[in-house]
């Protein structure tokens, strides 16, 4: 642990208090804010031993980024995403068939935060990401994902494209989303070692992406959109998988 960052509302914070709570490093809440839910968080903290500041609503502000804050703001020591050479040993450690999300050049750091959220309640293994263009695990995606940027490994890789050979040479099945293409994700095998690819928002895969997915597949439109957000479509596909894996 190189260095330090900040998480803020209540659900973020009590869940790494209550998964991680080795990495918290000061819990600062709002002068003067008192409610049952942070009366519950001040406790968790107390048990854990973990030294608690008030400070006033303009500071916890600040520690957010304007963010909804809730009240309620917690500095850890920050282990940041983990690098590529770390995806080998999750896989050798990991019971059962590998479920990966591969997320190609997703910039926004709501959707990033809203994609690891559906990840952990999907049961994903890891979700991987290219280092260059692509959202990074800032504190706006902690927010957003209430919690599960402490539970999902989140995995940052040079080149996404040689990733997703190095997966097929481990006998994980890619397949990835494309609004054109000719199968839709229901008539789809997604069982077994998976890595369900989904492109940026706007742009969809990349072509060296698409190129090293063994399916493509697409999820039914009827109404008049084109498109879904990437978050949303991540729900979509991950759920899809989980029945079928059921």
């Amino acid at each position: 642990m190189t260095d330090s960052t900040t998480i803020f509302g209540l659900h973020a914070v009590r869940t790494l208090l209550q998964q991680r709570p080795e990495r918290a490093a000061l819990l600062i809440l709002q002068k003067g804010r008192e409610d049952a839910r942070i009366a519950e968080v001040l406790r968790l903290a107390q048990s854990k031993g973990i030294k608690t500041e008030l400070r006033d609503s303009k500071e916890l502000d600040r520690l957010a980024g304007d963010e909804r804050h809730q009240g309620v703001c917690l500095q850890i020591r920050s282990v940041g995403v983990l690098g590529e050479g770390a995806l080998d040993d999750l896989l050798d450690s990991t019971k059962g068939a590998p479920f990966l999300l591969v997320l190609d050049g997703v910039q926004d750091p709501h959707n990033l935060g809203a994609c690891l959220r559906t990840a952990d309640a999907a049961g994903v293994t890891a979700v991987i990401v290219p280092k260059d263009r692509a959202a990074g695990l800032s504190a706006i995606v902690r927010k957003v994902a209430s919690g599960a940027a402490e539970t999902v490994p989140l995995i940052q890789v040079t080149n996404l494209a040689r990733t997703l050979r190095w997966l097929k040479e481990r006998d994980i099945w890619i397949v990835g989303t494309d609004d054109q293409a000719e199968h839709s994700l229901y008539a789809s095998k997604l069982t077994g070692p998976l890595a369900v690819v989904l492109g940026a928002e706007g742009t969809g895969l990349r072509r060296l992406t698409r190129e090293n997915c063994d399916a493509l597949v697409s999820i039914p439109m009827r109404g008049v959109v084109e498109s879904l957000n990437v978050s949303v479509a991540t729900g979509v596909l991950l759920y899809e998988a989980v029945r079928q894996r059921q």
